[in-house]
């Protein structure tokens, strides 16, 4: 397909826009073709405009707190003038629980103050053209890690106490550690115990004592994924995958990424049951 052609508005009486117009070099800078509309735009205006372009998004950007009522309205517009496949997403001062009510509405996303541009620009070329941008979020907690000091000591817990069954135990010589999993639900607990003084989970453990290490979260296309993370400027342990348990490709992102929850991305064989 052609260039992707983005329009971004600031409804309402916003009076700034210097984020807007950041934004929309960013996306201009990923080769997209971008209108601005300038300020001051009704809702009206704006679909409009989208339609005389011929856009393939529309980016909405608020920092008054109208947001409740602008952006409803622009779908609204959208709607009356038959041309609801044009997406509409929306970012800047908005409170994480006025989100849920607008993509109720029909946004498709909201990016906050805090949102990476690039992942905004990845975001809109996956929108536009998902066949050939297609990430999906990951599918499910693939397992939740808890460093031990000794996997035999702790184990009766659970599976005695909370009846849990164990599925296997194994080693990882590549990374010094022992891994028990027990099996919850659809998902796992997956105890680690170090096998060596310089193991990553050793280190843990003298930091910060026993307890929850990582989740882990199930996700395909592993290597697409973390080139888009690193695209994105998303701080990583690991950019390539790596050998995990069960026969798995594990990558683990920065905790400073995730205000300091380790996330692990696990990709498992085909007709595994991870």
């Amino acid at each position: 397909m052609g260039k992707i052609r983005a329009l971004i508005a600031k409804p309402g009486l916003d009076g700034h826009d210097r984020g807007a117009l950041i934004i929309a070099q960013v996306l201009r800078d990923h080769g997209m073709e971008v209108i601005y509309t300038g300020l001051r735009q009704s809702p009206v205006q704006i679909v409009q405009a989208a339609i005389q372009e011929d856009v393939d998004v529309i980016g909405l950007s608020s920092l008054s707190g109208a947001h409740k009522t602008l952006f409803p309205k622009v779908i609204d517009a959208l709607q009356k003038q038959n041309a609801a496949d044009i997406p509409v997403v929306g970012g800047g001062v908005i409170p994480a629980e006025d989100i849920p009510y607008l993509l109720e509405k029909g946004v498709r996303k909201i990016f906050t103050s805090g949102s990476s541009t690039e992942a905004l620009a990845a975001y809109i070329k996956q929108l536009v053209d998902p066949e050939d941008n297609k990430i999906k979020p990951p599918e499910k907690i693939a397992h939740i890690g808890i460093a031990v000091r000794e996997i035999d000591h702790v184990l009766p817990f659970y599976t005695d106490a909370l009846g849990l069954d164990l599925e296997g135990v194994e080693t990882i010589e590549s990374e010094g550690v022992r891994t028990a999993f027990l099996k919850i639900g659809e998902s796992r607990i997956e105890l680690l115990e170090p096998l060596r003084e310089d193991s990553p989970i050793q280190r843990y453990l003298d930091k910060k004592g026993e307890g929850i290490h990582h989740i882990a979260l199930e996700a395909d296309n592993l290597s697409t994924r973390l080139n888009a993370m690193k695209t994105e400027g998303i701080p990583l342990i690991n950019e390539e995958p790596k050998q995990g348990a069960h026969d798995s490709q594990v990558a683990f992102i920065h905790p400073k990424a995730a205000n300091g929850v380790l996330f692990e991305l696990c990709q498992h064989s085909e007709g595994s049951e991870q």
